[in-house]
């Protein structure tokens, strides 16, 4: 059985959580794929990735032809674009799984949930795919400058999906970048962790803190 490592495309990679989850999943010897507005900015952003030279090289494109090339492909693009893009890429991902971490906030008031006509971002994507496409939901509440600088994330990840070997899959690529992660149920569970990313928005600012996020409690660390 192959033991090679899937080409992982992140859509709207030269974003905030999008970088962060590129240089994570490249410093874990991951192949990515950089997709932006661009083809040219998604290459340049590629480049200027600090990844060990005994790892495959980061590449990037547009976020069409990075959808095309990617075995597992992450939507990590504001909730304002993600229905155009999702639109965009939606023929080059049929049979394919489909990790979206959008959240849907609204500025200004970003610290009030405001959840979409489908209740969740995720379900909304899985709607405009069609049943081609499967979407697994995840990596909401982590903040995504902790990502960049690999270390110091001290929360749990939650991942929804309507199929748990999905969900498996996605929970082992959040282990390969030092994160736990846990089984949330089917995708419509996904409301809660996006509703809880406004949720901790106001904490960080009411504490004055640095990216707070969640730990479930009562399950043994594996």
């Amino acid at each position: 059985m192959s033991t090679a490592k899937p080409t992982l495309s992140i859509i709207g990679g030269t974003g905030a959580l999008g970088s962060g989850l590129a240089q994570s999943f490249a410093t874990a010897g991951f192949p990515v794929v950089i997709g932006s507005r661009t083809a040219e900015k998604g290459a340049e952003f590629a480049q200027n990735l600090s990844v060990s030279p005994d790892l495959p090289r980061p590449t990037g494109t547009s976020n069409e032809a990075a959808a095309e090339a990617g075995d597992i492909v992450f939507i990590t693009v504001p909730f304002a674009t993600q229905a155009a893009i999702v639109e965009a890429i939606r023929p080059h991902v049929e049979g394919k799984l489909i990790v979206d971490t959008t959240v849907p906030l609204v500025p200004p008031k970003v610290a009030r949930v405001q959840l979409p006509p489908e209740d969740s971002a995720a379900v909304a994507t899985q709607k405009r795919l069609g049943p081609g496409a499967r979407v697994v939901a995840g990596f909401h509440n982590v903040a995504a400058h902790k990502l960049k600088v690999g270390a110091g994330i001290d929360c749990d990840v939650l991942i929804f999906g309507d199929d748990p070997k999905d969900r498996e899959i996605v929970i082992g690529l959040a282990k390969a970048i030092g994160l736990r992660a846990l089984h949330a149920g089917p995708l419509a569970n996904s409301t809660a962790a996006e509703a809880l990313t406004s949720v901790l928005i106001g904490i960080n600012r009411a504490y004055k803190v640095d990216g707070a996020g969640i730990r479930i409690t009562g399950i043994a660390e594996s």
